[in-house]
């Protein structure tokens, strides 16, 4: 292969059912995907002179930090968050990276704001957990931050990107999207965590905190959207959002 050709490889692939990545199959699976690929990638990266852009989550802490910082140490919890720690680590080894850390991803398949808009439209009423807050991170921006570090040549490191604005549950979230859709914000209704999976033994552990602080990335110029008014662009203009 001619790698003259490229200046830089993109990870952007994961195993991403944390759930399922607890289970005996589903963790050598994430640990393959999530860790030993990415190790491959960054060999690959450094013996070509490319830079690796890998994409991280805030899963690869425990969720005990009101917000997470760029040089915060690893704390993952579950199979999934340890495979997301272990790949990070292995980026970091390529020469030059970009490790983008980020949370509650939002894109054009199935996803929790989609999974919400339907509900409403649909006169169901969720519950959802109220403990675990932090911003989403729409697709559409994520990939505009991995090209504002490419294009800036901003120094080689870890970036933590969200969207901005106002810290919010998962419940206050699914309330936003509902009034967006037309729908009553108190048809969603508030549980916490525990409780919501007191009787799924076999859920992965979920990080409470997954704030990121922007303040790094923000420094050089760039200015995260307000994830709320993300969201009122993505319902309108998303092609699979109805």
């Amino acid at each position: 292969k001619d790698w003259t050709r490229y200046e830089a490889i993109l990870n952007v692939a994961a195993y991403t059912a944390v759930d399922a990545a607890e289970t005996p199959e589903g963790r050598r699976l994430c640990w393959q995907i999530n860790a030993e690929a990415v190790g491959k990638l960054s060999r690959v990266a450094t013996e070509h002179n490319l830079t690796l852009v890998h994409i991280s989550s805030d899963y690869v802490f425990d969720g005990t930090e009101k917000e997470h910082t760029e040089t915060e140490g690893f704390s993952p919890l579950g199979v999934y968050a340890q495979t997301k720690a272990a790949g990070d680590i292995v980026a970091a080894t390529c020469t030059q990276h970009y490790i983008v850390r980020t949370s509650w991803v939002i894109g054009s398949g199935k996803n929790f704001v989609r999974t919400m808009h339907e509900l409403a439209k649909k006169g169901v009423s969720p519950t959802v957990v109220d403990d675990q807050v932090g911003r989403l991170t729409f697709t559409a921006d994520l990939a505009e931050a991995i090209l504002f570090l490419l294009e800036k040549k901003a120094p080689y490191g870890t970036y933590n990107f969200s969207n901005g604005g106002r810290v919010a549950s998962w419940a206050e979230i699914a309330a936003v999207v509902f009034r967006l859709s037309g729908a009553q914000q108190n048809k969603v209704t508030p549980i916490s965590t525990e409780e919501y999976f007191k009787d799924k033994p076999e859920a992965a552990p979920r990080p409470l905190q997954s704030t990121l602080n922007l303040e790094k990335i923000t420094a050089l110029g760039l200015v995260p959207r307000d994830w709320e008014a993300a969201l009122q662009d993505y319902l309108a203009t998303n092609s699979q959002v109805r």
